[in-house]
């Protein structure tokens, strides 16, 4: 998706965020933020800041694209139904619903996960991302596989961990943490 200018805001402050999306959450549902570079001279609201709004209102963020020399842009959508939760970010929904920042709209969102099992199965992120006791029993079996894993820089690893914790079914992530170590043993990687 290429967005359009139509398609950008710039909000100078959390407030204008908020302010936007207290009125638009239900209107839209999704739109770019451009976010201004660190030292660039413009102001806008920060990345984090612009996250934790959205949470609150059952948005997320996705996408981000290069924009200019002094901005870059950011997708945020409302959650989808089946929208998978990382562990931060359900940690963070739970702060706000405890300080009471939390809008019905975010609440929503929280049980939608519950009920359908996605706030259970909430992921962990690559800064705390560790091998599953599972895959690493795997690559012991496998020294050829072990060592290339070793090898991978935080991208690659995190790739395969991430899609190994994200599996619903248990027949489901036993072929993938097989597939891996097969790819691993011919010394291949996701991302290049």
């Amino acid at each position: 998706m290429v967005p359009t200018a139509s398609d950008i805001r710039l909000f100078k402050s959390p407030n204008d965020w908020e302010t936007w999306l207290a009125k638009n959450h239900t209107k839209h549902s999704g739109l770019w933020l451009r976010l201004a570079k660190k030292d660039s001279g413009l102001k806008s609201v920060t990345y984090f800041e612009a996250l934790d709004v959205a949470l609150c209102y059952g948005w997320i963020d996705s996408q981000k694209k290069s924009y200019d020399d002094v901005s870059w842009i950011q997708r945020f959508t409302s959650r989808g139904p089946k929208s998978i939760w990382s562990k931060i970010n359900k940690d963070k929904a739970l702060g706000f619903i405890k300080s009471k920042k939390m809008k019905p709209a975010g609440l929503k969102a929280i049980e939608t996960a519950k009920q359908n099992g996605q706030w259970d199965a909430a992921y962990d992120s690559q800064s705390r991302s560790s091998i599953p006791e599972d895959f690493e029993k795997e690559l012991k079996k496998n020294k050829k596989a072990a060592a290339f894993f070793a090898t991978l820089n935080s991208a690659n690893r995190y790739a395969i961990l991430f899609r190994i914790q994200t599996a619903k079914k248990a027949e489901t992530r036993t072929k993938r943490i097989a597939q891996f170590v097969e790819t691993l043993k011919k010394g291949e990687k996701l991302h290049p």
